[in-house]
């Protein structure tokens, strides 16, 4: 394209400090460097990780920066060594990628890459450790190596998927985060088999998506968890046959649904991000074997268990 190697001036959503509006700018775009591309943002859809970023509570405050993660676009130019992409490529940013060469990348069991997992708090390039943003010569910061809140972006190749150009990028912009999130995490990782019993937690985006996932997995029974009674509806859906809200028990809601399923259910999704969701998740799936001491707690921060 014309613009190729040239920087781009283009608007943004900046983020300027934690919780303030954002306000619309222009922005200048870099080229990209090595193992980079720059995209075209065409659509960018709103994911409550961009707000928690944003609000940054008990968050490491990175400010300015542009956030976005969940968008689709078109590659504008690629930077030295990309082979895999070319100028006019439909794409969806990616905030996990994969560098195809360490230990993770190289395995069935994990999408870790050392290289290009996910890190929040990091705001520029790997490659020289400087941002591709900037206003009036001043940087700004990037957000999860994506930044869709920009009509143009710069992002590692490695976090860059090629699609079917006829896909409608206003539709499948979603699975750049959480459709695939939640559809992944069902058929992926709990791996329900058919006839078993599932409950979601949070029936947002990525809830409805994970009920989806047990859906198609042929669940007998899905039990979906929300403090919104509206949800009820939508998430019928998507195979929700039995809805709990715990404002409505007594009792913690784990309990509730163990004795809905006679003991706990076979699988157990949470897609809240809540620590409370998740322990609630954890202790509503059917018991097994092994015993600890009763008085015995285990604790570990959420971001292992991610």
């Amino acid at each position: 394209m014309a613009t190729a190697g040239e920087v781009i001036k283009c608007k943004a959503a900046v983020a300027w400090e934690a919780g303030k509006p954002l306000s619309m700018e222009e922005v200048e775009v870099a080229p990209p460097q090595a193992m980079e591309v720059r995209d075209k943002i065409l659509y960018t859809a709103l994911c409550h990780t961009d707000v928690y970023f944003w609000e940054a509570n008990g968050q490491t405050p990175v400010f300015p920066r542009i956030l976005g993660h969940e968008a689709g676009g078109i590659v504008e130019s690629v930077g030295k060594g990309v082979t895999e992409l070319v100028p006019g490529d439909h794409v969806l940013p990616v905030f996990t990628g994969e560098c195809k060469e360490c230990a993770h990348c190289m395995s069935e069991e994990s999408n870790l890459c050392d290289l290009l997992r996910i890190n929040v708090d990091r705001g520029v390039m790997i490659d020289d450790g400087q941002s591709r943003f900037t206003i009036d010569g001043k940087p700004i910061f990037h957000f999860l190596g994506t930044s869709t809140f920009s009509e143009y972006t710069v992002i590692h190749v490695g976090c860059v998927a090629k699609i079917d150009p006829e896909a409608p990028l206003d539709k499948v912009c979603l699975l750049s985060c959480g459709i695939s999130t939640g559809l992944g995490a069902t058929l992926n990782v709990t791996k329900p088999k058919k006839g078993m019993t599932v409950a979601i937690f949070g029936l947002g985006a990525v809830g409805l998506a994970a009920m989806e996932g047990a859906r198609m997995s042929g669940a007998s029974r899905i039990i979906g968890v929300d403090l919104n009674p509206a949800k009820h509806e939508q998430a019928k859906k998507f195979g929700c046959t039995d809805f709990v809200n715990p404002k409505d028990h007594t009792k913690p809601v784990q309990e509730v649904i163990v004795e809905m399923t006679d003991g706990g259910v076979n699988r157990a999704v949470e897609c809240t991000s809540n620590a409370d969701a998740m322990i609630s998740a954890f202790e509503c799936v059917h018991d097994g074997w092994g015993v600890a001491h009763k008085e015995a707690v285990f604790k570990t921060h959420p971001m292992n268990f991610l």
